[in-house]
């Protein structure tokens, strides 16, 4: 068994914890939107065809923000084809996920469920076939309280009030040869920077995110934020990141390190905006946008290829996820916290079926994948503000990431309520670790909840037929003594620690 050591101090805060994190994303893309958030017909759909399991598990779910319409789907988008009625919408062809968008569910439909489900929408515009002039009418649409001929039109489709959207993600990956429109980092931030300024002409108080890369990988990584913030670095609040990881193979020791590409990742991309800063002498600081992560099996999507015929809304990338992805998930989360100084807004993709954290079928139930869980207890306990423990833990050799630490950790304090939240992954795939954590600094603490995923069946996943063979189990054998928290963290696990403080 391996020894590991957490030191949490309340001194050692990064950042109050920003609910935006917490956000996910919602592309029409496979059954997400139809068959997903919305099915008219359903036993539980309301008047306006939603689902409501969705909609409860959305909310049980945590999710504080979710960024629509896309992703690869929004590069090809007509809003204006998503509103009014809709029998008088068009049909269309959707080349990012060669399928048939039928436009039953546009804007106005979304911002109905954004309401009810209680989250903050993030809004994508198309930048990959349209530009400014597409995207202040879908602005002035939207957001204008009325008197104009767009928001006129609005409040004549059924949206009297306006919707206020704050966030705005200026088009999406578009450093990406798979992108429709795809261009480079020079054109793009000449793009941008035109396509801010117009939208602030109208409202100088958007926040508006600018396209990063889409992975740490990618050729042009580091030189395309470069030259995009060069350009928009005045205009824009956020660039975005886009992160997904996969077991590849057997190499599961890799899998659990995965957060350690994430975290550089982050730090690179810090790096590069603050460098830029420094060039235009800029007092202003530059944030990410992580508005795509998640485990994804992106090479069997690959492998499997595009649909032969033009469908509507197929099974594309149902990933039934395991209790190993689950621990992998609650490690990203890890990391997104630890960084809540500069990522102030992340979106896991996606919500619903296609690299969902819910699953359903048509005209039966809804149920939670593995991946939920990690998340949904993270939202619920990580109040207050985001501590950066230090941590003392023997490292494992891994192909992809070299020598890494086998604890990950974060921790949070709600000063308020008197709570610590402590979250850890042991990355190890087949150790335990006595764990222990130096509370002192906090006085008197009792442990109030916990919970563990991971340990014997990495590979178990949730079902239709078994929803909740992965589900959180409590820790029975964590305790407090002497003022310090001490458990014995099974394999490939990922803990959460509730302690109230007195």
């Amino acid at each position: 068994m391996e020894n590991g050591k957490l030191t949490i101090d309340p001194a050692f805060t990064v950042a109050p914890v920003n609910r935006r994190i917490f956000g996910s994303f919602v592309e029409h893309m496979g059954r997400c939107v139809y068959g997903g958030i919305f099915e008219p017909g359903h036993p539980t759909a309301d008047a306006d065809g939603l689902r409501g399991d969705v909609l409860d598990l959305v909310r049980e779910l945590g999710v504080t923000a979710v960024r629509y319409p896309g992703g690869n789907f929004v590069s090809g988008y007509r809003w204006e084809d998503g509103v009014g009625p809709r029998d008088q919408r068009p049909t269309r062809l959707d080349p990012a996920w060669r399928t048939i968008e039928t436009n039953a569910f546009g804007l106005n439909e979304f911002m109905t469920w954004a309401r009810k489900a209680g989250i903050e929408p993030v809004m994508a515009v198309n930048l990959g076939t349209r530009g400014l002039a597409e995207a202040i009418e879908l602005l002035e649409y939207a957001n204008h309280p009325g008197g104009t001929e767009l928001s006129d039109r609005r409040v004549a489709h059924g949206a009297g009030e306006p919707h206020d959207i704050r966030m705005w993600c200026l088009g999406n990956e578009m450093d990406g040869p798979w992108q429709l429109g795809h261009t480079t980092a020079e054109e793009y931030g000449r793009l941008a920077k035109e396509v801010a300024g117009g939208m602030r002409q109208y409202d100088a108080d958007l926040e508006l995110v600018a396209c990063g890369s889409s992975g740490r990988s990618m050729p042009t990584f580091g030189a395309w934020e470069a030259t995009v913030l060069e350009h928009t670095y005045d205009v824009v609040d956020f660039v975005s990141a886009h992160a997904y990881y996969e077991l590849e193979g057997d190499d599961v020791a890799s899998f659990l390190a995965s957060s350690v590409d994430m975290d550089l990742f982050i730090r690179e991309v810090v790096a590069t905006a603050d460098h830029v800063g420094a060039k235009l002498s800029s007092p202003k600081r530059i944030n990410i946008s992580f508005d795509e992560w998640n485990v994804w099996y992106l090479k069997k999507f690959q492998q499997e290829g595009s649909p032969e015929e033009w469908t509507v809304a197929p099974r594309l990338s149902e990933d039934a996820y395991t209790a190993l992805d689950a621990v992998v998930v609650g490690s990203l989360l890890i990391t997104l916290l630890k960084h809540s100084d500069r990522v102030t807004a992340a979106c896991q993709a996606q919500l619903v079926n296609t690299i969902g954290s819910i699953r359903c079928e048509p005209g039966g139930p809804a149920w939670r994948q593995s991946i939920f869980h990690p998340f949904a207890l993270t939202a619920r306990f990580a109040q207050g503000e985001v501590l950066d423990p230090r941590v003392v833990a023997p490292t494992i050799v891994t192909a992809k990431h070299g020598d890494v630490s086998v604890l990950d950790a974060v921790a949070t304090h709600d000063r308020e309520n008197g709570r610590v939240a402590v979250f850890v992954v042991n990355r190890h795939p087949s150790e335990s670790v006595a764990f222990s954590t130096d509370l002192r600094r906090f006085g008197d603490v009792e442990l109030a909840e916990s919970a563990v995923l991971g340990g014997e069946d990495l590979y178990a996943v949730n079902t239709m037929e078994d929803p909740d063979r992965v589900v959180p189990t409590t820790f029975d054998s964590a305790k407090v003594v002497g003022g310090a928290l001490e458990a014995e963290l099974p394999p490939a696990s990922w803990s959460m620690f509730v302690l109230q403080t007195s």
